[in-house]
Formats: C-alpha cells, structure tokens, sequence
C-alpha cells in the first residue's frame, strides 16, 4: 500500500500542473486528491454538468472538492444536443466523452494546465467503454491505469488516505440506464432520475432503474435484495409517481453495464 501511494503521489507530482475530469466518484476523487496534496493550485478539478448528471452527484462533487481544497471549474455540456449521442448506438459513450475532452481542453489552455487526466481504472478496460478512445484521442492521462491500479486497489488507497468517499457505491451517467438504441432524451433522463432518487429515499444504496419504455426494471445490490422484496409496494409507488406505468425487480441483483450483456448474446440464426 505505502508502495503504491508513493507512486501515484510521483505521478501526479511529474505532471506539473493537471486539469482532473472529476465526477464525484472515488476514483476521480483519489486522482484530484492526490493532484492537489502534490500540486497545490497547479491541479484542479473540472465537472462538466448536463442532464445525464444527477443533481446529487454534481452536489456531491461540489462537496468533495471544497473539502479537498481543489480549484473547481463547472462547465456545461450539450452531448444530450448532439444527435448522435441522442441515437444511442453502442458508441453513445464516445461522443459525451469528446464533448467532455473538449471542454477540458479549453478549460486547460485557458488556466495553462499541462495535463488532462481522468480517474479510468484497470478495471475499466474490460468493458464495452467506447469512451476510453475518446480519452486517447485527446491525449487525456489515466494515472490508475499507467500504474495498473484496479478497482479494488482504488478504493483501498482512497481509504488509506482518508477519503470519506473510498466505498462509495459505482455511479454513471443516466443515460446508461436506456438500452441501446432507444433515444436519449431529456423527458427520459429525467423520469430515471426521479425514480432513482425516490428509491435512495426508501433506503436503498446500490441500485439502477433500467429504462424500458413504460417498464422500469430495477436493480438492487444483492445484499439488500430480500428487503427489496419486502418492500416491492413502496417500491412499486415510487417508481410509478416518477412516471412508470409497470415496476420490475430484476432477480439477477445489481450489476455494473448491465445493458452491455445484449452485446454478448449470441447471434440466432434463422
């Protein structure tokens, strides 16, 4: 773990100065943090806000880089605009994150930030995440990445140092919450979120509603499955005043890019 820290620390420190792409999730918020621990006001933090974004995420990030003492640049983002992005074809990601890079790069040169990075895990790069190309198309740096940090090695560093956020539970945009090539709008992102935030209300902590049209099928982490159940009438409510006709509980639990699996499936022939 010291091994570890030390390097991520010399890594940061090398960069000179770093512009962080930081959603609030722990692992742009261990990269922030060690950036501003070694850079001071040589490293800050960019969100881009957009109706992808949750009101509580953005919040969160907010609340996490005052406590960390970061410069913090909001900017708005208009991939929603971009028809696409709308489509929403299999690349979805690619173009939020060449929206994304682009502010960031605009955002650097104007305060002369030498790097970009963004808080891309080992990990990640066992998912359908065609954004990572976007981030090598703008020459964006992955810290965790370039020191072969997983997941799990993130949260434990983010622990070890102290971030009150090191468990906190996986998050994504809203838009990855509708199937491959069923529209994103904001009508849509909207009614997810609702219904997301309504269910957090209930209790729950790691969870998805997946968009199907007039059905949400929702996702819950697998430990607090059997109190969904038991609460599935709440649920059930919550959902539906968030605009839902039909309320689903998936039985297979939570887990990460679940709508990822239909590009798994195999092709039957006819």
């Amino acid at each position: 773990m010291a091994n570890r820290i030390a390097d991520l620390r010399a890594r940061l420190h090398d960069y000179g100065s770093v512009l962080v792409c930081f959603s609030g999730g722990v692992d742009s918020a261990l990269v922030l943090a060690v950036a501003v621990e070694q850079l001071g006001d040589r490293a800050a933090a960019l969100t881009a806000v957009s109706p992808s974004l949750l009101d509580e995420e953005r919040a969160l990030a907010e609340t996490v880089g005052r406590r960390l003492g970061a410069r913090h640049f909001f900017e708005s983002s208009a991939e929603v605009d971009d028809p696409r992005y709308a489509e929403n074809s299999v690349n979805r990601c690619y173009f939020c994150k060449s929206e994304l890079y682009a502010i960031a790069a605009r955002v650097a040169k104007a305060n002369d930030f030498k790097v970009i990075a963004n808080g891309t895990n080992q990990d990640d790069l066992g998912d359908h995440r065609p954004g990572l190309e976007a981030a090598k198309e703008a020459a964006v740096r992955s810290p965790m990445v370039e020191l072969a940090m997983s997941k799990q090695d993130v949260r434990d560093t983010a622990q070890a140092i102290g971030l009150e956020l090191w468990d906190k539970p996986a998050s994504a945009c809203l838009s990855s919450r509708i199937p491959y090539g069923t529209a994103v709008t904001r009508e849509r992102l909207n009614k997810i979120g609702s219904a997301e935030r309504a269910i957090r209300q209930l209790g729950f902590r790691q969870l998805r509603v997946r968009f199907h049209d007039a059905v949400a099928r929702i996702e819950i982490a697998e430990a607090e499955l059997s109190r969904a159940f038991e609460m599935r009438r709440e649920l059930s409510a919550a959902v539906r005043a968030a605009g839902f006709q039909y309320v689903t509980l998936d039985l297979d639990g939570y887990r990460q890019g679940s709508h990822n699996e239909l590009l798994r499936l195999p092709v039957l022939q006819s």
